[in-house]
C-alpha cells in the first residue's frame, strides 16, 4: 500500500463519528437510515461521512431495492493492519435502539 493511500485512510478514522460508525459496521451491515438515531445528526450529515468511510475504501455499499447497504471492506482493513479489537462492541446500543422502535427497517 502506497503512504498517500495509507494517510486517505487514517484521516477518514481520525474523526470520531466515522470511527463509531465503523465499530457499528463491525457488528452488522447498516443503512443510513439506521445510522441517523444513533448519532442524532441529519441524513445528509451521515451520507457525507459515509462517502468519505466508502472514497477511502473502507466501507462498501450494497443496493437491496431502494435502500444502500454499507458495511466494512475488511480486506482493506487488512490491507493496512487495522485491527478493530479495540473499538468499543456497539451490538448493545443497536439492540437498545431496536427495542424502542427508533431504528428504522430499511428491508
Amino acid at each position: 500500500m502506497e503512504f498517500d493511500q495509507l494517510a486517505e485512510a487514517l484521516k477518514a478514522l481520525g474523526d470520531p463519528t466515522r470511527l463509531k460508525i465503523v465499530a457499528l459496521l463491525q457488528t452488522r451491515d447498516c443503512c443510513v437510515c439506521e445510522l441517523v438515531p444513533m448519532f442524532g445528526i441529519s441524513q445528509p450529515a451521515i451520507s457525507k461521512h459515509m462517502s468519505r468511510l466508502k472514497t477511502s475504501g473502507l466501507v462498501k455499499e450494497t443496493r437491496k431495492g431502494m435502500w444502500v447497504f454499507y458495511s466494512l471492506n475488511r480486506e482493506r482493513l487488512n490491507e493496512i493492519g487495522l485491527s478493530l479489537a479495540n473499538l468499543p462492541d456497539l451490538s448493545e446500543e443497536l439492540r437498545q435502539l431496536e427495542q424502542k422502535g427508533m431504528l428504522v427497517q430499511c428491508e
